[in-house]
């Protein structure tokens, strides 16, 4: 797979799997009726953020991530990024490929540290992905998330230094 800079003409193949992980309202933290537009504008990040997406050879759209700092001012050293995968192809290593060019873009981009603001406990598969790449929890809010069948669930602060 190739990661490269997204374009606005990847938004077509992207918003659809944004769209139905957003709307299952079971691991990201944005309103789930999310229009298109406020998607886009959210999504595809000007300088200094970055947005890539994760490509098949035959040009599928894969999955996505955005990359930026994740505080103003005094707080721009550190980053923070946040990723979809299409869910046909999840458990394929996008995931990692993506976290991993991101770790890779902070660290050449002078960035210290990367914390991620809202990973949800119960998605465990990202929190074991964000682990094994060498990120900690440093803290969990209680009941942080609403989950559409668990109920409210803790919301990790997630952290790796560069």
């Amino acid at each position: 797979m190739q990661i490269r800079d997204a374009t606005p003409e990847d938004w077509p193949a992207i918003w659809p799997f944004l769209h139905g992980i957003v709307a299952a309202g079971e691991t990201f933290t944005w309103d789930r009726d999310v229009s298109e537009e406020q998607a886009r504008a959210m999504w595809l990040l000007d300088p200094p953020g970055r947005t890539v997406v994760a490509v098949a050879p035959e040009g599928t759209v894969l999955g996505t991530a955005k990359m930026n700092p994740n505080h103003m001012g005094p707080a721009s050293h550190i980053a923070g990024a946040s990723f979809m995968v299409a869910p046909e192809h999840a458990g394929c290593g996008v995931g990692r490929a993506l976290g991993e060019h991101v770790l890779r873009w902070a660290r050449a981009e002078g960035y210290r540290a990367m914390q991620f603001n809202a990973v949800v406990e119960t998605n465990t598969r990202a929190v074991g992905l964000w682990r094994s790449l060498g990120f900690e929890v440093l803290a969990t809010l209680p009941e942080g998330f609403r989950h559409p069948v668990k109920g409210y669930v803790g919301l990790h602060i997630m952290y790796r230094g560069l």
